[in-house]
């Protein structure tokens, strides 16, 4: 077991994806490391497309960014799927240290970004209890119905096909370390840098950049694949992608720019494959499809970058940095939870 984040991918191979409960023959996308979504076959070419997470809820964010930044994280996986979020079951398990004021004000913005997104909050529970405590203070599962056709998941990618990042690397740590320790990032870097961080947090989502990217077209006709690359990062999202579709995989790290975070992870069909990341307007994919998705996502204001390429599961993962070829690996651990412990237990 980890020490602290996610399950290795040897824990769930060997304890939970042997022991699913019953089988069942509608099921087209079960558990899998690395893979956000499950999909289920409804019949009349409609599918279901369903994703959990913990409800996370930092108050010293204020109720604004925790509202939207809880909501958006657990839209954000389901919208990678290229189906638009449309029903959320959410059950809160809030502290006893809540008050109605402070919850009136939490759920008045996650019922206002639940609108904004298109979800119907559907069912749920919530209740005050001891042993709770923030930020994680319940669950949800967001859901999504939409055609059988144009689903896509992490399992879709295919040598020769692109790899786009979107906004940059980084994000969700800059942003959040921005907003939770503001004074401790002006010391540092100065307060027009901590502003700049500051803002960086309402860059978290990838919704808008799914859904913008799919509207190009899916599987042969664009997009094959997509992740939100959270737990361990860009160079974990990239790992997971390839390794869920059995392909490897080429970057360019000198493309892969820090500083801009990048969420979501997208291969597209028959392209090389690149990063989104800070959006370069001397970059051009090569091909239709690609072009029309970054077309889309930079008509709406997404910065978009390309880094490498899909290939055959032969080559391997590779990466290369100033030239020099070297392993792609999966961090197993990411290393944000003990910095942010770190930083929060001694202030700084």
């Amino acid at each position: 077991m980890p020490a602290i984040g996610k399950v290795s991918v040897e824990i769930f191979d060997e304890i939970i994806l042997p022991q699913l409960g019953r089988k069942r023959p509608e099921i087209l996308v079960g558990p899998q490391h690395g893979v956000d979504v499950g999909i289920v076959d409804l019949g009349n070419g409609q599918v279901m497309v369903t994703t959990t997470d913990p409800i996370f809820v930092v108050p010293p964010y204020g109720w604004e960014r925790s509202g939207w930044f809880a909501v958006h994280i657990l839209a954000s996986d389901a919208a990678t799927s290229g189906i638009r979020p449309a029903y959320i079951t959410m059950d809160l398990n809030l502290p006893l240290s809540i008050t109605r004021e402070d919850f009136e004000a939490l759920w008045a913005v996650m019922h206002r970004e639940c609108d904004k997104i298109g979800m119907a909050i559907i069912t749920g529970h919530t209740g005050r209890y001891e042993g709770c405590e923030y930020p994680m203070i319940g669950g949800a599962t967001v859901i999504g119905i939409g055609p059988k056709d144009r689903f896509v998941t992490p399992t879709m990618a295919q040598a020769g096909d692109l790899v786009l990042i979107t906004k940059g690397a980084a994000i969700e740590a800059a942003g959040l370390f921005a907003v939770t320790f503001p004074q401790q990032v002006a010391d540092r870097y100065g307060e027009n840098v901590a502003r700049e961080a500051e803002e960086i947090f309402w860059q978290m989502s990838v919704v808008e950049d799914a859904l913008t990217a799919v509207e190009a077209g899916v599987r042969e006709n664009g997009v094959t694949s997509m992740h939100d690359a959270t737990e361990c990062g860009v160079w974990g999202g990239l790992f997971e992608v390839a390794q869920a579709s059995g392909v490897g995989m080429t970057i360019d790290k000198e493309d892969h720019r820090a500083g801009r975070g990048a969420e979501g992870v997208r291969p597209v069909r028959h392209r090389p494959v690149f990063i989104d990341q800070r959006g370069d307007p001397d970059h051009h994919l090569p091909a239709a499809q690609g072009k029309e998705v970054v077309r889309r996502l930079r008509d709406k204001g997404i910065l978009v970058s390309m880094v490498g390429e899909i290939v055959d599961s032969q080559q391997g993962m590779r990466y290369f940095d100033h030239g020099k070829s070297h392993e792609l690996v999966h961090p197993r651990v990411d290393p944000f939870w003990s910095a942010f412990g770190k930083a929060a237990s001694q202030g700084r």
